[in-house]
């Protein structure tokens, strides 16, 4: 893996992972999108997200059982990788020197 950077809503969607936990699926992904972040998402942009976040092996996903509620279909459940970990402390590092930089917000 390169030098990789994360866009916005892809460190959005890493964090929300980490928080939600066993229940990171996409519906719950974007229901928490909305409320914690106030980001209205179509459920293909995170769909189209979490694949693009698996694919650079930031995110690894599992299939969960079929639930009646769901009309037999299964879950696919998220969960971080130590290198979506890697590169989530990495892009708050930057930040965090970046802000700390600018003397109105720096914390001492």
């Amino acid at each position: 893996m390169g030098k990789e950077h994360l866009g916005e809503l892809e460190e959005l969607i890493l964090l929300l992972v980490v928080l939600l936990k066993e229940d990171a699926y996409g519906l719950a992904i974007r229901k928490a999108l909305q409320q914690h972040a106030n980001r209205k998402v179509t459920i293909g942009a995170v769909h189209g997200t979490v694949n693009r976040l698996e694919s650079k092996g930031y995110l690894q996903s599992t299939v969960g059982e079929a639930t009646e509620i769901r009309g037999g279909r299964r879950k696919r459940i998220f969960a971080v990788t130590a290198a979506g970990k890697k590169i989530l402390q990495s892009s708050k590092d930057i930040k965090v020197s970046l802000w700390q930089q600018i003397p109105e917000f720096a914390t001492n």
